[in-house]
């Protein structure tokens, strides 16, 4: 929650946290904070064996601070949920947090959303979900993630196994970007929740995610609003989710 804190109270914050042994929850959003004082917290979290949740949302972290952050999450055992929604991270702070999902064993939630990354960014991310065995959630929501990112992350998803929630609403992956979502999902048997809400699919796309659910029962919940892909396919699709959270329940 937005304290004034800034860079130096984060940094103060970073001196504390190397010492704590209680604390689980932190919360900094709306704080000011750029890169140097996440690089202060991120040093006290390769000391830090407590702290489970930290909220950096809204701040001011480019890639220095993204790469302060993988350098953490490469060393801490405790971190379940991180939270970096809403700041500069880019491809470069992306490529970085790759890195650490590669090498991380504990953390299960990433929000990356906001953050101005691109195809560049979300390729390293697929690369990582090809290795990753505990991510559970990541929302890469409002970046700018065009064709090539949803290749990386389609295939990532015929790989992966842990990935329970994937958001991509408002990107740009458009019909073709779809489609390797839809040969991923034949092939997923993890996923139950994805978000494509605002992502210029049209009828192709939607035939190819209408094709994958005629194989895939586990997704329960597919978002695909704002699209211009009609009422039609909106039902259908709606139809196949529906046969699925039957399946789940029964």
């Amino acid at each position: 929650m937005s304290n004034g804190i800034r860079h130096l109270g984060a940094q103060s914050l970073g001196d504390a946290l190397q010492h704590n042994t209680t604390l689980t929850t932190l919360d900094l959003r709306r704080n000011q904070i750029r890169d140097v004082g996440v690089q202060s917290l991120g040093a006290a979290l390769q000391h830090n064996t407590t702290l489970t949740k930290l909220d950096l949302g809204q701040n001011q972290i480019g890639q220095l601070g993204a790469q302060s952050l993988s350098d953490a999450l490469q060393h801490n055992t405790a971190i379940t949920i991180l939270n970096i929604q809403s700041n500069q991270v880019g491809d470069v702070g992306a490529q970085s947090l790759g890195v650490a999902l590669q090498h991380n064993t504990t953390l299960t939630t990433l929000d990356l959303g906001y953050n101005q990354i691109e195809d560049f960014g979300a390729e390293f991310l697929g690369v990582a979900l090809q290795h990753n065995t505990t991510l559970t959630t990541l929302n890469l929501n409002t970046n700018f993630i065009t064709i090539d990112g949803a290749e990386s992350l389609g295939d990532a998803l015929q790989h992966n196994t842990t990935l329970t929630t994937l958001d991509l609403g408002r990107n740009q992956i458009a019909d073709l970007g779809t489609e390797f979502f839809g040969v991923a999902l034949q092939h997923n048997t993890t996923l139950t929740t994805l978000n494509l809400n605002s992502n210029f699919i049209a009828i192709d796309g939607a035939q190819s995610l209408g094709n994958a659910l005629q194989h895939n029962t586990t997704l329960t919940k597919l978002y695909v609003s704002e699209n211009p892909i009609g009422p039609e396919a909106i039902n259908a699709i709606e139809e196949l989710l529906e046969r699925n959270r039957r399946e789940r329940t029964s």
